[in-house]
């Protein structure tokens, strides 16, 4: 399973990089690739949000049938220690879930924002072309 966790990050990652890139003032010489690159990256990256739903259920899965060590009788401190990791590891890969998720909805956010900006400003340069 852990190779979907490092798919998962690395996705993220891209993702940040390029919300990141599209929102740097200074690159207006690359931004229209940039833009076009990402339009097409949208629809491939929407498939993380099934893949996270999977991900998802597979942590509530982990969370259901592992076992309880609420008393400090009933494990030994190895299987505490486990079970305290086992919870830590849920806790991150939640995290890294609702990262992918929000930066997937920042990507298309600023995609649209900053095509819908280009064609305001070529209306404008039209407009002023014209009078």
């Amino acid at each position: 399973m852990a190779l979907e966790w490092v798919v998962l990050g690395y996705a993220a990652a891209a993702e940040a990089i390029m919300v990141l890139l599209l929102t740097v003032p200074g690159l207006e010489g690359i931004r229209k690739g940039l833009i076009a690159v990402t339009r097409n990256l949208l629809k491939p990256f929407l498939s993380i949000v099934p893949f996270c739903l999977f991900l998802l259920m597979d942590i509530y899965w982990k969370y259901e049938t592992r076992p309880s060590c609420e008393t400090p009788d009933s494990c030994t401190p190895t299987e505490h220690l486990r079970h305290q990791k086992s919870i830590m590891k849920s806790q991150r890969n939640a995290l890294l879930i609702a990262v992918a998720i929000v930066f997937y909805w920042l990507l298309y956010s600023v995609t649209h924002l900053v095509t819908r900006i280009e064609q305001l400003n070529q209306r404008v340069e039209r407009l002023k072309n014209r009078d």
